[in-house]
């Protein structure tokens, strides 16, 4: 326990009050980490120069946190000393005299150190008087005091009260041999500090060198046969005391074993089984089993289960979600942590109160069974990870329901349940808050464009690439720096993959192409004027060719808004006119997804086009645009209510590029005009600059 000693301690102030942080160096490793936590913190959130303020803790304070309400306390690292919270319940400060240290009246802090004395004596005075008084019963006693080299885990009078009565007196009643054995499995014949105390270790007990299991976890807590180390380091003359809050027992019997004999586990033996896992559960290592009971199973709606379990995948990767990488005590949590499974997907581990919680759920019924390689937790809902899911499964947790309806109307459910490799572009339910789409024979066709084939992944998509839909179109992947986008849809959420179909949830109704960039123009009444603008410029063989064209496409309506006399100029004159055309238009490929402030677009004519976003609508060089993401093979349209202007040609002066000698030669020469009329030895100079600039400039 010594080295939870406040030494060195951090200062800092909050609020103009101090609190002090217990940096524990007892845990290899742990105190650069600490300081270097505490010191982020203090310069994010307080003034450095308090930093530097000096304080000495009254000597051997030992600092610990105490959950409100009960006697429970945890000797924590900085992290959960900063947050102050035990499962979500607020916790106080409280200080006590260091291990082997005690008061003396007038003095501050724990000055006084106490003698060193046996391991029989220690335990009267660390909290373990009921260990104490059974290793008198039991005749353990002798042992304890004499010589030798022990480490004891010594439960705490709490730990021998909450036994059940039935334990407990058959414990007692036979002193000599069952009390004797079960202390005896707290021992081990040497001195072990909490330093040698490494996660995934065991011990071998001094009761037929069984094993007790050691984890010693990030948090900064350590368990013994999932007990919580309380106190540790208590030095003896003949070894150390370690307090710990439950009476361990034996641990003979695997994973698999706890499987085979729990009567709530008949279901769960099946499936393990099925899937050939028994190898796994008894095999050596150390593993967390979820283990769903039958309750857990009956919940699941039949026809879901059915498939799964006469599905060998998913039934595998279903009792893989069950199993965690590592062994987890239900003391070791006391905040949320993300946890790997054997499937390869991640749950979500906390507690409220007094409760383990799974995502979010209190649903396990019974922690902490220990096996010789892990732990087995009992949880009363199945837990189904996606990839054991059909389409129609992953979009009940999505934001997608009303799309599943318009597929289920449309009679494509088929392609969502079975065996299909697809991919589904569902769009989220905010599409259709404002109106709901009619199904008819064209909405099937243009949902089965919203079904690629092949199961894909978003993360190994790639911008260019074609997809091939049920519907027989062939649909392209945009890729931009924040959005990832398919035709002028973008994908809202990351993909759900299931069994056999992938789920991406989109931000719209898909509008597959289908035509080139003239073939939409001339179809749409509203572009008339723009398109004979076209033929008018010679641009029409050039839009109707392969390629990745953006055209922010003057409606009829643009063109009469501008004035006649300068419209008729711009119709008038080829060249000028398909300078102004090309200004409308960019070479790549840019759908509304693609912009979320400001994106400038390089136009074919030369100047920059800025491209914005304000709210949800999108502006073209500050002009807002009429209707946007109108898709074609080779490229996007946005219709625009006015015919844009490049903006002005103006010189500018720039640092990086060498300055215009005329520009100079006119400055200098400004700078010298008025100086030469009142010097007449300067005026040649004048003329001689005036002329060079003359000269440069090919006349004025």
């Amino acid at each position: 326990m010594r080295g939870y000693q406040l030494g060195p301690t951090v200062l800092f102030s909050s609020f103009g009050g101090f609190i002090l942080c217990l940096c524990p160096s007892v845990y290899a490793g742990e105190m650069e980490q600490c300081r270097d936590l505490l010191k982020q913190i203090y310069l994010k959130a307080f003034n450095v120069g308090r930093w530097l303020q000096a304080y000495t803790m009254s000597p051997n304070v030992c600092a610990v946190q105490k959950l409100i309400g009960t006697n429970r306390k945890y000797f924590t690292n900085c992290k959960q000393w900063y947050q102050r919270k035990i499962c979500g319940k607020a916790t106080v400060i409280s200080y006590e005299c260091c291990p082997g240290y005690e008061k003396v009246p007038g003095e501050k802090g724990c000055p006084a150190a106490l003698p060193l004395a046996n391991i029989y004596e220690t335990l009267g005075v660390v909290g373990s008087a009921t260990t104490q008084l059974y290793s008198d019963r039991s005749n353990l006693r002798p042992e304890i005091e004499g010589p030798g080299t022990f480490t004891i885990f010594a439960p705490s009078n709490e730990a021998w009260a909450s036994l059940s009565a039935e334990t407990l007196d058959s414990l007692v009643s036979n002193v000599n041999i069952e009390l004797l054995n079960a202390l005896r499995y707290h021992m081990v014949n040497k001195r072990v500090l909490t330093d040698d105390l490494k996660h995934g270790t065991t011990l071998n007990s001094m009761y037929q060198n069984l094993p007790i299991q050691i984890h010693h976890y990030p948090n900064g807590i350590v368990t013994v046969n999932c007990a919580r180390l309380l106190k540790a380091d208590h030095h003896a003359t003949n070894g150390v005391v370690h307090v710990i809050d439950k009476v361990i027992s034996t641990t003979t019997n695997s994973i698999q074993h706890i499987v085979e004999t729990e009567e709530s586990l008949e279901t769960l033996r099946a499936a393990v089984a099925a899937s050939d896992l028994n190898s796994l559960l008894e095999s050596e290592g150390q593993y967390t089993l979820l283990a769903p009971t039958n309750e857990a199973f009956e919940k699941i709606p039949r026809e879901m289960l059915n498939r799964i379990l006469g599905d060998p995948e998913a039934l595998r990767d279903l009792l893989n979600h069950h199993i965690l990488k590592s062994a987890m005590c239900a003391e070791a949590i006391i905040a949320g942590l993300t946890m790997e499974t054997l499937e390869g997907t991640t749950l979500d581990v906390g507690c409220s109160g007094e409760e383990l919680t799974l995502n979010g759920r209190a649903i396990i019924a019974n922690k902490d069974i220990l096996a010789t390689n892990g732990v087995v937790h009992f949880v009363n809902e199945l837990l189904i990870p996606d990839s054991a899911k059909t389409l129609f499964e992953l979009a009940q947790e999505s934001e997608v329901s009303e799309s599943m309806n318009l597929f289920r109307q449309a009679g494509l459910s088929s392609h969502l349940t079975g065996s299909e490799r697809v991919t589904l572009l569902a769009p989220v339910n905010e599409v259709f808050k404002d109106k709901r789409p009619t199904v008819d024979s064209s909405m099937k066709n243009l949902l089965l464009n919203h079904i690629v084939k092949d199961q894909l992944s978003s993360k190994y998509l790639y911008h260019g690439q074609k997809l091939q839909t049920l519907g027989d179109k062939e649909l392209r992947v945009f890729v931009y720096r924040n959005n990832l986008c398919i035709e002028n849809a973008c994908i809202a959420a990351h993909d759900k993959r299931g069994r056999f179909g992938t789920l991406f949830s989109v931000d719209k109704m898909l509008t597959p192409p289908t035509g080139s960039v003239m073939d939409v123009l001339k179809a749409d009444h509203r572009f008339s004027t723009l398109v004979a603008a076209i033929q008018s410029a010679g641009l029409m063989e050039n839009l109707n060719r392969p390629g990745t064209f953006t055209v922010f496409a003057p409606t009829n309506e643009a063109f009469r808004a501008m004035p006649q006399g300068e419209l008729n100029k711009l119709m008038g004159n080829a060249k000028e006119l398909a300078s102004i055309l090309k200004f409308h238009m960019a070479d790549e490929i840019l759908v509304s997804g693609a912009v979320s402030a400001l994106v400038r677009l390089k136009s074919m004519q030369g100047d920059k086009l800025e491209v914005s976003m304000k709210n949800h609508v999108i502006h073209v060089n500050k002009e807002p645009v009429a209707e946007s993401d109108i898709m074609a093979t080779n490229g996007v349209i946005h219709a625009v209510s006015s015919v844009l202007q490049p903006q002005a040609s103006r010189p500018q002066e720039r640092g990086d590029e060498p300055a215009d000698p005329a520009l100079e030669i006119f400055k200098q020469a400004s700078a010298l005009s008025k100086v030469s009329q009142r010097n007449p030895r300067l005026a040649p100079v004048y003329s001689r600059l005036l002329a060079k600039m003359k000269e440069n400039s090919g006349g004025f």
